[in-house]
Parts: structure tokens; sequence; C-alpha cells
């Protein structure tokens, strides 16, 4: 009979969770115009669907590291399974708006938890030298979810019901519980000295104010007085955490972490790597629906090529990441990203889809030269015992970076198509078509920018210190050798 080794079945339980995580992600976005006219709400009311989830995440993704050291990374996990499942099952049982939003809020609570403490249990489970692995093995629901997404919730809206998308989630967490139950281990935990509450309250009320202003003046625009406000309240909350967690003896973010070279400039990849790939993945359906009049369905399957790429693209990664290290691999992953924000300025209102195909398909291989590297480089000197702190940052990055990268592109969008069509006869549908396509023509150019800006940090990044994670005869940490302790 096979028996699979522990750091397998991590893996496993990890990808089933993060699968139902992202599938709720990317469903409910294709299901937003059926659930206003199911709730009879204008779209500001709506957004509130996306929002409150989006300031449970900033909530409680700070907060996990320490909920995880306290009561146990098995136990931890188990909750935001248990609750991420309930709540998307009273999702789909909502009758008013506000029913829905509060399950939104109390599914945020547990997705907050599942994605740092399961990253962090993967990475405790398998050695630094088989990280690469790891991350291999994240790309297949980050790849996957995301293309299923909308193709699932378009089917379930239009042949199923709304409340479907919401559903879908149980058998889902259901299996990835069973396998909590059944096959892990609850891990050594340290102390992590009492709860920190106004580090948790200046985290996370700042991270939320931050996401909320990105948001919000990606949408409306940057004039408006509630964004800077929103913003202007994140910069003096966030500069509140790093006074109160640099004093702290037992912070609830440890950003002392950063002081680490890789650990510090790997956060920063991060955001350079996101703010890239992310703003090409929102425009790119805007473009096709709204430019060149591709059903959701339709511009869903132009983009199915571009995940597969990447899929295949990160298995091979994980394979030579050991010989050739981070450095060659990073820099290749952003020159092509650099690439292909050039060649998308060829796309216009009547090229052949093959060719946005084709450029999509080489931003696959973009992000699966990226990714991998970046997350396991960035863990290369974090010891098993600070791995939750770090994954509660890490994934803090990504979120910023996310925001980030949405609010740049969608705002150069929409200045760009604003000062193109003050110039422009409204009555003549070419031309007003042709000043959106030089509109985003400029918001395709703004990942050539974060990918520069990438390459440029690259530089500074040095093989040797993610050694622990390499198969060189120098690297530090081979198996049966402990991992390098944090700085």
């Amino acid at each position: 009979m096979l028996r699979l080794e522990y750091k397998w079945l991590v893996g496993i339980t990890f990808v089933l969770a993060l699968i139902m995580q992202i599938l709720d992600v990317t469903i409910l976005n294709v299901a937003l115009a059926t659930l206003g006219r199911e709730f009879g709400v204008s779209a500001g009311e709506l957004q509130w669907v996306l929002t409150s989830y989006m300031i449970s995440l900033a909530v409680f993704i700070p907060a996990s590291g320490w909920i995880a050291d306290r009561f146990g990374s098995r136990k931890t996990f188990q909750l935001a399974v248990v609750t991420f499942t309930v709540a998307s099952v009273l999702c789909g049982l909502a009758t008013e708006m506000w029913m829905l939003v509060g399950a939104r809020f109390l599914q945020g609570v547990g997705g907050g938890m599942l994605v740092p403490v399961g990253q962090a249990m993967m990475f405790r489970a398998f050695p630094a030298h088989e990280r690469a692995k790891a991350g291999a093995v994240l790309s297949i629901p980050i790849t996957i979810a995301p293309m299923l997404g909308p193709l699932l919730g378009g089917f379930l809206v239009q042949y199923a019901s709304w409340r479907w998308i919401f559903f879908i989630n149980v058998p889902v967490g259901a299996v990835a519980l069973l396998f909590t139950v059944l096959f892990l281990k609850e891990e050594a935990t340290r102390d992590p000295g009492r709860f920190d509450v106004p580090g948790f309250v200046f985290a996370g009320a700042g991270l939320a104010s931050l996401l909320y202003g990105l948001d919000l003046g990606s949408q409306e625009g940057w004039t408006g007085l509630p964004v800077w406000i929103a913003l202007g309240a994140a910069a003096l909350l966030i500069a509140a955490l790093v006074w109160r967690e640099l004093r702290v003896r037992k912070p609830m973010l440890e950003l002392r972490l950063l002081a680490n070279r890789m650990f510090g400039i790997g956060n920063v990849l991060l955001i350079c790597m996101t703010g890239a790939m992310f703003g090409v993945l929102f425009l790119i359906p805007l473009y096709l629906q709204n430019l060149r009049g591709f059903s959701p369905l339709s511009a869903g399957l132009v983009l199915m090529p571009q995940a597969v790429v990447m899929l295949l693209t990160t298995q091979v990664v994980s394979r030579v990441y050991g010989r050739i290290g981070p450095k060659r691999l990073v820099l290749a992953g952003f020159a092509v990203q650099i690439v292909n924000g050039l060649l998308l300025q060829l796309q216009g209102l009547h090229t052949s889809v093959w060719l946005l195909v084709a450029v999509l398909s080489a931003q696959g291989v973009a992000m699966g030269l990226l990714m991998t590297p970046v997350q396991t480089a960035t863990f290369a000197q974090i010891s098993g015992a600070s791995m939750g702190m770090a994954s509660s940052m890490f994934n803090v990055s990504r979120q910023v970076a996310t925001a980030l990268g949405t609010a740049v592109v969608a705002t150069v969008l929409t200045v760009l198509t604003t000062r193109g069509a003050a110039g422009a006869d409204p009555s003549a549908p070419a031309q007003m078509a042709q000043v959106q396509m030089d509109a985003f023509h400029g918001a395709f150019l703004v990942s050539v920018v974060f990918a520069a800006l990438g390459m440029v940090l690259t530089l500074r990044v040095r093989d040797d210190d993610a050694a622990a994670t390499l198969d060189r005869p120098n690297a530090t940490a081979r198996k049966g050798e402990p991992e390098p302790s944090n700085p």
C-alpha cells in the first residue's frame, strides 16, 4: 500500500483548503451582477460583499501567526477551515444583503488564518532544500483555481443558482478538514507572550484602511475626501504599529524579521512581482470584454493557456532551482515580464486573438519563473519557530501588493481614458474605441515599470543568502542539518 510522506500530506491538505479559498474569490466576481439583481442593491452597496471580506482578511492575517503559536498550528488551521466552510453555507442561505455581507466578513476570518498558517505548516514540513518543491505544490491551486473559477461560476449562475457558488465550498472544506483530522500532527509551539492588543488594533485597522483606500481610489478616483481620510488613517496607524512592535518584547508582528537581508528583499520583490503580474491579469478581461466584445466565458478561455504554461513552468523551475539559484531565475522572470508588457502594445481593436494567447502564454512563463524562486528564497533563513510570524508578514505584503497593483493600473486606465476622451468626438464610436485602446496600452506599461523595479532590486539578491534551499555543496542546510536561525 502506498504511504505518502508527511510533508506531502501537509501539502495536499493545504492545497485543498487553498483551492476552496481562491475558487471562492474568482467565482464570486462572475456572480456580482446576479447578486445585485437578487438583492435589489446598487453597485456601491454590492461592493461591500467584496470589501467586507477584504477588511476581515486585513484584520486576521497579521494576527494569524500569534494565534497559531498560542493555540497550535493544527488547531488553528482546523478552525480556519471550519470557519470558512460554515461562513460559505451562511452566504448561500442569505436572504438579505446585510446577512451576505456579515457572512462574507466571517469568511474573511477563516481565510485570514487559513493561508498564512497553512503556508507555515507546509514550509516547516518540507526541509529547506526541498522548499522549491513545496512552491511547485502551491502553484497548483494558485494556477488552477483562478482558471476554473470564472468558468465554474458562470455555469452555476446560469444553470443552477447563485447560492451554489458558496455551497460548492462545503465538500472541498469537508475533505480538507478530514485530512487535517486524520493526517496532520500538532506542531510544537513557542511562547508568543501575551496577546498584543495595541499591535492587533494598529495592524488590523491600518492594513484595512490602506486596502480600503486603495480600492476606493481605484474605483472612484483620488480626489475624493474619503479616499485620503482612509489613506491618512492608514499612514498614522501603520506608523503607530511600527513604533509599537519594535518596542514590545513579544510583538504580534515580528518586524525585526525584515532585518534579515533575504526576507526583507523578498517581501519587496513580492510587491514588484505581484504588481507586474496582477496588473495585466486585471486588464486583460476588461480589454477582451469591453473592447473586443468577448463574453466572460470566452475571456476565461483566452486566459486558460497562460495558467497551463505557468503550471508547467513552475514544475520545471522547482527542479532546477536548487542548481541555478534564485537570482538568475528571478532576473529571467522579470525580463520576460518586461518583454510581455511591450508586446501588449501590439494589441489593437482587431488584432488576432492568437497573438494575445501567445503573449499571455509568455506571461505564464514569467509567472512560473518568479513565483517559486521568490517565495522559496524569501524564507531561506527563517527558522521553524519563526515561520508563523514570517508567513503572516509575507501574506500581508501579498495583500498590499495585489491592492496596489490593481489600484495603479485602474488609475492609469481611467486617467488616460478621460484625457483621451476630452479631445475626441463622443459621437464617433470608432474614435472613442481607439481612445480606450490607447488607454489600455498605457496601463499595460505599468507592468513594465513594476518588472523593471523588480530587476533592479534582484541585482541585490545573493544566491548565498538562499544557500539553505540550494543543492550546492556549500549549502548550509541539508537533510539532517539544522536550518539557519533568524537574525
